[in-house]
């Protein structure tokens, strides 16, 4: 079935519904790689199931917490992916230590994004995370990496869309 008019986007002709799309990693790229994958002996996840947990640690590969990376696009739609961040296991403690506190809004860390994002790839790059919004997992804010600092900071073509994982 086609995409009428109606709601097709005025900019690129793909369905509205590409747009304002929260594409959610369900395991960060090392584990889902792993036989075992988050089921490997001395794993921890902050629920059951990955796709409700926001914070990891698998043994023998690193600890993760869950972040949102904004993508903004042409027109004020904004594509937000759900990634994992490799981060220090110092950092896992110190974020599980404050994830249902007050203080949880004060936290900032920095790591490594564990999930490649297409079309720029950015798997390994690394980035800064602080929480702007209590209610949400910490965002990618920044990035020495100058490709991950660019998708942070520029508007995109709606172009991209086309490397999105079907629904």
């Amino acid at each position: 079935m086609g995409t009428s008019k109606a709601h097709a986007c005025e900019m690129c002709g793909r369905s509205t519904t590409d747009h304002d799309r929260d594409v959610r990693f369900r395991l960060p790229d090392p584990v889902l790689n792993t036989q075992e994958q988050h089921h490997a002996e001395g794993s921890w996840l902050s629920d059951p199931d990955p796709n409700l947990a926001t914070l990891m640690q698998i043994q023998g590969i690193s600890p993760f917490v869950r972040a949102l990376l904004p993508i903004r696009l042409d027109g004020g739609h904004t594509l937000c992916y759900g990634v994992w961040i490799a981060i220090h296991p110092d950092d896992l403690q110190r974020a599980a230590s404050v994830w249902n506190k007050p203080e949880y809004s004060e936290l900032k860390l920095t790591g490594y994004l564990a999930n490649k994002i297409e079309p720029w790839g950015l798997f390994a790059a690394p980035v800064n995370l602080a929480v702007l919004d209590p209610d949400h997992t910490p965002y990618c804010v920044s990035s020495p990496d100058h490709v991950l600092s660019d998708v942070l900071t520029k508007e995109w073509p709606h172009s991209v869309l086309a490397s999105l994982p079907p629904r």
